[in-house]
């Protein structure tokens, strides 16, 4: 079959505009400019200005320079509107990591989370009686657990010399000792200045009982109650507030302690030097 010129022609146009050549009328691809955090310190160049200055901070979507005389100037964050190292960049805010909340024990140290407690020391904590340990443990016993400290109910410092020479001292083996009511010219203070021991610390608190050491307000009254002489105080203190026998009133102070707010400053003075003292590892305290 004969074919015209004219068919010939049609057939070689469709031919070549079967090939695919693209968009060309979307012109070159855009170059993709990598996004720099402009953390402080890093230098950057403006293009427009020509200023060269380091980054102070960002603010209000600027960002501040500061050039080698130390004077600022403030730029705004725009598309590839740095150069650093002579190359087109974005500069971006710098992501802030989040800061861990740290968390506090009881004594107002921080929490040391995961941990296991850790071998008792061969060092004691020694407390007059079963309430003052259990007030201690209450507050302090994270610490205590961290640092393997075991605390002591003595029932008394009566015999504390004696208490002392039995336990057998030693630079590793360190004692102290927490004494109700250590005021001068006390019973109390005359039996610790007895005590000759440069393993021993005797620290004490000059409140006649340890609920004394509580601050009031955390139990809901608005001072103790002044115990007449001879009488037990504990027993004075239930019968003036209506808080039944001493294991009442025990349940009572032990409630309202919840941390070392709740407790009066020269007990938590008297205990913080005994653990930092048992706690001493080559002259190095906690």
């Amino acid at each position: 079959m004969a074919v015209s010129v004219a068919d010939a022609n049609f057939a070689t146009f469709a031919l070549v505009r079967s090939m695919d050549y693209g968009d060309v009328f979307a012109g070159k691809k855009k170059r993709s400019v990598p996004e720099v955090p402009a953390e402080p310190g890093l230098v950057v160049e403006d293009p427009g200005s020509g200023y060269c200055g380091a980054v102070v901070k960002i603010e209000y979507g600027n960002v501040v320079l500061e050039d080698r005389h130390g004077k600022h100037r403030v730029f705004p964050l725009s598309e590839a509107g740095f150069l650093v190292d002579g190359k087109p960049v974005t500069l971006i805010k710098p992501k802030v990591e989040p800061t861990k909340q740290r968390t506090m024990s009881a004594s107002g140290s921080v929490r040391v989370e995961g941990h296991t407690a850790r071998t008792a020391r061969d060092s004691r904590i020694w407390v007059e009686g079963i309430h003052d340990a259990e007030l201690v443990e209450r507050v302090w016993g994270h610490d205590l657990r961290v640092e393997g400290v075991v605390v002591e109910p003595l029932h008394g410092v009566d015999d504390l010399p004696g208490l002392v020479a039995e336990f057998g001292t030693a630079p590793d083996r360190r004692l102290g000792v927490l004494v109700d009511h250590l005021v001068a010219g006390s019973k109390e203070s005359r039996i610790v200045d007895s005590v000759r021991d440069d393993n021993v610390l005797v620290t004490g608190h000059p409140y006649v009982d340890i609920w004394q050491a509580v601050k009031p307000a955390a139990v809901g009254i608005r001072g103790w109650p002044t115990v007449p002489k001879g009488r037990p105080w504990k027993e004075g203190v239930c019968a003036a507030l209506n808080w039944g026998d001493p294991l009442d009133g025990w349940r009572r102070v032990s409630a309202g302690v919840r941390d070392y707010r709740d407790l009066e400053t020269p007990l938590i003075g008297a205990v913080e030097r005994l653990i930092d003292f048992v706690t001493i590892d080559s002259g190095s305290p906690r």
